[in-house]
């Protein structure tokens, strides 16, 4: 089993999820220069541009989740998500893969890279 790895879809989430409290910090930053109003309004903007990309990142990872293909793991037996020729499921880190010629191979990310 591969410890290093999680899901593509958990962990574009979790990007999502850390702009958004990056973007929190920025803007957490810009109150400590209230005497100078330019300098935190532009960091108000670039927390809130933060927190517009993490909208926008949960909107992506959402249109591409509902096209992902739905496989029940081998390992826990839950349904889970599988985007490429190899992912790993989002309950139990099993490797999985949609493609014969993969199964019994050691897992490694590089196989959903295009030559």
């Amino acid at each position: 089993m591969a410890k290093n790895y999680s899901s593509k879809i958990n962990k574009i989430r979790t990007f999502a999820l850390s702009l958004i409290f990056i973007g929190f910090i920025i803007m957490y930053v810009g109150i400590y220069f209230k005497q100078h109003p330019w300098v935190m309004t532009i960091f108000m903007m670039l927390g809130f541009l933060a927190i517009i990309g993490s909208t926008v990142v949960y909107f992506w990872i959402g249109m591409l989740s509902t096209k992902a293909v739905q496989v029940q793991c081998p390992n826990c037996g839950k349904v889970t998500k599988v985007l490429g020729r190899v992912d790993m499921c989002m309950y139990c880190n099993e490797p999985l893969t949609l493609d014969p010629n993969l199964e019994g191979e050691e897992f490694n990310e590089d196989y959903n890279k295009k030559k």
